[in-house]
């Protein structure tokens, strides 16, 4: 077999052979380098490798070509090597470039020219791309088709698990051709809906998620029986944790139900996010910190539903809901929040029939000419509006308060106003949801002029409110009367410890009611609601988290 291939893309003879030069000094045993003068070279290289069945680990591209830029080579090469690597070459004055590079084309690294001396500025990028590259794995992509009912709430759910957890897949609608030929392939009928087939001709019906994280090759069963450090939740600050954790030296296993970014992972863009000044999707964010702490060495365990904590001496365990448990010498409790569900008749009845809580960017595609209704006015439903406004003829953003200025950051109130397509509507609320096998109506009330009116539509996307899904902690953790966990300070109480508090000091900022169980991002009590402060308590959970450990 061919080594792999490492292509530098340079219209400078004099900076292509000396990258090439370079990168053959440390990489040329494993891998081949390829360079070409042009991104349209370079494209027509890539087309006869990809025939020959070659693999590319990596691919260095100049930003500032004559005919064709790097991001727009960039951007064509991924469809041909969607798991190649990619890094641009700019000069100082071209940072700017290189940002929208990695937020349009999704690049892993830039790199300044000169990069003298090679083995600080150049190689240490190179060997994370090669790095991430073989994580990665190069091969054809692998599809997992699923056969299910468009309308069918239990087929949204296994689209939206594989689509959050990266896991690529051909959809087949049963009233398709194609499906009922599949179905009969599987000895499966339609009541067996969803169907889902793995590419090495596995078959579930109706499966559940950790059925299917089995099936497509995701981590379900921990490795040990005991860690230095349980993450639970994997969304920022979950994830946050699970990363200073493991770079840090700790046994670290992070835990998560459904599929790691949490509500953050579903947003189609955070614009106020540091470092990302045109904006990241919540799924790239999310992706590329499930990456990093797997590259320090955390696990991650998906479809696994935490259902009981509690403190055996000095081993804090944790237990899942088939029976098992795994314990550890602390935990980082990161669970965040949910939706709270739209009490309006006939919503619950039609939820995954047109009616989604968060972004459901599965969905989009099908809202296409559509009139798209957003209940909510916080950050994540003008997010959302902004992503539908792409797909659907109208996107109306339902609002129960006066305005958006009192929950919706300014920027985004900007945006919003900018977009023909968005309206905004105040003072309203849905009353009603109609439909038989999917959403077809709604009811809304202007509570202003106590007037309601019934308008199509076969899409409602919910975001209002936030609550902790806290109800499997026993009553040894204290929540405040919304559910959400207290810690540090909001413990003390005249002076005294939480009850059955058992160390000679008061609680660290971030520690539950129970010692070595600290608690980073929504899910504590008074916490900011933003990304960037969970990403930041996950990160002090696990500097506390070491205090805890050097002073047992």
């Amino acid at each position: 077999m061919s080594l792999p291939i490492l292509m530098t893309v340079d219209d400078d003879p004099a900076v292509s052979r000396s990258v090439a030069r370079d990168l053959r000094r440390r990489y040329g045993q494993d891998y081949r380098v390829v360079r070409a003068a042009s991104g349209a070279d370079a494209l027509e290289a890539l087309r006869e490798i990809k025939l020959r069945g070659d693999a590319v680990a990596a691919i260095l591209a100049d930003y500032r070509m004559p005919q064709m830029d790097g991001i727009t080579f960039l951007e064509q090469a991924m469809d041909l090597f969607p798991y190649a690597r990619r890094a641009l070459l700019t000069a100082y004055a071209d940072t700017d470039a290189a940002i929208q590079a990695i937020n349009v084309v999704d690049v892993d690294h830039y790199l300044l020219k000169p990069w003298d001396p090679p083995e600080e500025k150049l190689y240490p990028v190179v060997d994370a791309l090669v790095d991430a590259w073989r994580a990665a794995g190069e091969r054809p992509v692998e599809e997992t088709k699923v056969i299910g009912h468009r309308w069918s709430s239990p087929s949204y759910k296994v689209r939206d698990f594989l689509a959050r957890n990266s896991v690529p897949y051909r959809w087949y609608s049963v009233e398709e051709p194609e499906a009922c030929r599949l179905l009969e392939a599987a000895d499966c009928a339609a009541d067996d809906i969803p169907v889902l087939i793995t590419p090495d001709g596995t078959v579930l019906r109706k499966p559940d998620g950790e059925q299917i994280a089995d099936a497509v090759g995701l981590s379900t069963r921990p490795a040990s029986e005991f860690y230095d450090l349980v993450v639970i939740g994997g969304g920022p600050a979950g994830l946050g944790a699970a990363v200073y954790g493991a770079s840090e030296g700790l046994r670290t296993v992070l835990v998560e139900r459904r599929a790691t970014g949490g509500q953050a992972g579903q947003s189609s863009r955070i614009e106020n996010y540091l470092g990302f000044p045109d904006g990241v999707s919540g799924a790239q964010l999310t992706d590329r910190a499930r990456r990093q702490a797997q590259k320090f060495g955390a696990e991650v365990l998906t479809a696994r539903d935490v259902t009981g904590l509690e403190a055996r001496g000095s081993a804090r365990v944790v237990r899942f809901g088939d029976g098992s448990e795994i314990a550890a010498h602390a935990v980082v409790l990161a669970t965040g929040v949910s939706y709270r569900a739209l009490e309006a008749e006939g919503v619950a009845e039609l939820t995954g029939r047109g009616v989604f809580y968060g972004s459901a960017a599965t969905e989009a595609p099908e809202c296409e000419g559509e009139h798209v209704y957003i209940v909510g006015g916080a950050n994540s439903a003008g997010q959302a509006a902004v992503f539908f406004s792409r797909y659907a003829k109208e996107v109306s953003i339902l609002v129960r308060g006066p305005s958006l200025q009192a929950s919706m950051s300014h920027y985004l109130i900007e945006q919003i106003e900018a977009i023909g397509n968005i309206h905004v509507r105040t003072r309203t609320t849905v009353v009603r949801a109609h439909g038989t096998d999917h959403l077809e109506e709604l009811t809304l009330c202007d509570e202003e002029q106590g007037i309601t009116e019934t308008v199509p539509t076969g899409h409602l996307f919910v975001f209002i409110g936030a609550a902790p899904r806290t109800e499997w902690l026993g009553d040894d953790v204290l929540r405040d009367d919304h559910g959400f966990v207290c810690t540090g300070p909001d413990l003390m109480v005249d002076g005294k410890r939480p009850p059955g508090w058992t160390l000679d000091r008061d609680p660290h900022h971030l520690e539950s009611s129970i010692p070595g169980v600290f608690v980073a991002g929504d899910v504590r009590s008074q916490s900011v609601k933003r990304v960037a402060s969970a990403v930041g308590e996950g990160a002090m959970a696990v500097s506390l988290v070491h205090r805890y450990l050097e002073a047992r």
